[in-house]
């Protein structure tokens, strides 16, 4: 994890949310600024570090099917693959025991490789990524590895927020079922 100092415009949508949703406050929590491809690691009011993520190709969106990456407010509903190993490829959430080959370049591969972890998202504002076909939990939107590391820091996903391995598998143990993660343009 990278220390930084992040904006003014960070710290006040972290503060926003912990306002808004109090009972989600009390844990660390994960701030995605699509803009920058960079998620921040939140605390207190204060930040912890960041890490590079990809979110979708396809931009942002809340509707099912669209591939892209949801905005707002939303808090980690399930954490999966504790014990599972580094790379290791999960198929329906479930572990398949297999390793995925990491891609270091910026080359895209035919496959859409969810690896080591998995922070499974739902949506807390109703009607912008809660209930309907907005819902992120019924889409699938997860804070994930990937074997494509070598395409983190753009938008590379078709929905989710991908990470290199070592440093989802980092956050995973930061945060809590219930901390907040906001995802914002």
């Amino acid at each position: 994890m990278q220390a930084v100092k992040p904006s003014q415009e960070v710290l006040a949508q972290y503060a926003d949310a912990c306002e808004r949703f109090p009972q989600h406050a009390n844990h660390p929590a994960a701030l995605v600024k699509v803009s920058e491809q960079r998620l921040y690691v939140m605390e207190e009011g204060a930040c912890l570090g960041t890490y590079p993520v990809s979110t979708s190709r396809y931009g942002t969106g809340e509707k099912q099917d669209s591939c892209k990456t949801p905005l707002g407010v939303h808090c980690v509903a399930e954490k999966i693959g504790e014990d599972a190993g580094f790379a290791e490829i999960f198929q329906s959430r479930k572990r398949t025991h297999q390793i995925a080959e990491i891609e270091p370049g910026e080359t895209r591969t035919d496959q859409e490789h969810i690896t080591s972890r998995i922070l499974w998202l739902a949506g807390l504002e109703e009607g912008i990524n809660r209930g309907g076909s907005v819902d992120s939990f019924a889409r699938y939107i997860y804070i994930h590895g990937t074997h494509e590391e070598g395409l983190i820091g753009q938008p590379a996903s078709i929905g989710c927020v991908r990470m290199k391995n070592r440093d989802v598998m980092d956050l995973y143990d930061r945060l809590e079922v219930s901390s907040l993660v906001i995802i914002s343009e």
